[in-house]
């Protein structure tokens, strides 16, 4: 029998298949054996720092808020000398409840409300995804503010005095309002002249807050720190470290939120690996309020390795009277409520 040129060359052809397929499945079994151990050694990393040296937990729990919302994404706590509301953002609506649990109000919206803020006046300030609507303490509609660029997302509000700060995660920036609804400039954008690196957003977590010295404080996540603007936009200083380390920032996104104390220290949370801890004016690890083996949010993230919003949605912080300070539970679906021993 003859064997043609074209038939040898199919020959060879198919023989190279089978041998790269062969080798192929080899490569892909140890690639997967490796990955498996590669995983096993994160898991056990992080196991590790879950466990919290309990002379650093300078805070204790003393009850919760049950939210009755299926996703509570944010809060806000309103004093008015005996007066103390909790606000909550979830599902699509928001909530003000007392410290009993019981619902004050409650404000319905079209779209899920992102984020929040209520001024010294009970004036509610509701952040959905690109725009700002403002309710009377009523629960009724005041204005609504026009939306913002199409790729917005914003994710926190400041109220200080006649200013309106608001966090947009999806373009970098944060937007400085007059209380009518008008843009005065934009805080946070690249700017090497005035040396400003630029709001690093990697997920949609972007926090700001007013401090007493009457700075803007914004957590700029993709760098771990904390940097302080004036309101026209000038930085004029930053701390904050990456680590996994208890003194640290770890992960992609973090300080995820924050609060700040009358006398300027800095409750922050941290996502992936949540923890809540306690910072001084200037930036010095202080304590802990709660570890990550508290909430089991970082223990989701050590099975999935994952940090979706719909996995690992971020704790939010807020303070209460005599100190006190609220943390928004998003697994337990709570807001726990902790004071310092």
């Amino acid at each position: 029998m003859k064997t043609t040129k074209s038939g040898i060359i199919i020959g060879i052809i198919i023989g190279l298949s089978v041998v790269m397929a062969i080798f192929f499945t080899i490569m892909n079994a140890i690639n997967n054996e490796k990955d498996k151990e590669q995983g096993k050694a994160f898991s056990y990393d992080l196991s590790e720092l879950r466990k919290t040296d309990p002379a650093l937990i300078k805070y204790k729990e003393i009850g919760s808020i049950p939210t009755g919302f299926q996703k509570p994404r944010a809060i806000a706590v309103w004093v008015n000398g005996s007066k103390e509301r909790v606000y909550i953002a979830g599902d699509k609506s928001i909530k003000a409840m007392g410290i009993d649990g019981k619902v004050i109000t409650e404000t319905n919206f079209l779209d899920p409300p992102q984020c929040l803020a209520v001024d010294n006046n009970g004036t509610l300030y509701a952040g959905l995804k690109t725009h700002v609507e403002v309710y009377f303490p009523n629960g009724s509609l005041k204005k609504r503010w026009e939306s913002l660029w199409i790729y917005a997302y914003l994710t926190s509000i400041a109220v200080y005095e006649d200013d309106i700060f608001v966090a947009d995660a999806g373009n970098k920036v944060v937007w400085r309002y007059d209380k009518d609804g008008k843009i005065l400039n934009q805080i946070g954008k690249k700017n090497d002249k005035q040396h400003i690196y630029g709001l690093v957003v990697p997920t949609p977590y972007l926090d700001i807050a007013v401090a007493p010295d009457g700075l803007l404080r914004v957590a700029n996540p993709g760098l771990q720190r904390m940097e302080a603007y004036t309101f026209k936009g000038d930085m004029e200083q930053y701390w904050g470290q990456s680590s996994m380390g208890i003194e640290g920032f770890g992960g992609c996104s973090n300080p995820a939120n924050f609060a700040i104390f009358p006398d300027g220290r800095f409750v922050t949370c941290e996502k992936g690996l949540t923890r809540v801890k306690i910072y001084s004016a200037d930036g010095k690890f202080e304590s802990v309020v709660a570890g990550a083996e508290n909430f089991a949010v970082s223990y989701k993230y050590l099975i999935t390795g994952k940090e979706e919003d719909d996995q690992v949605q971020a704790l939010d912080v807020a303070l209460g009277a005599n100190g006190r300070i609220f943390v928004l539970d998003p697994d337990k679906k709570t807001v726990r409520i902790f004071v310092e021993k």
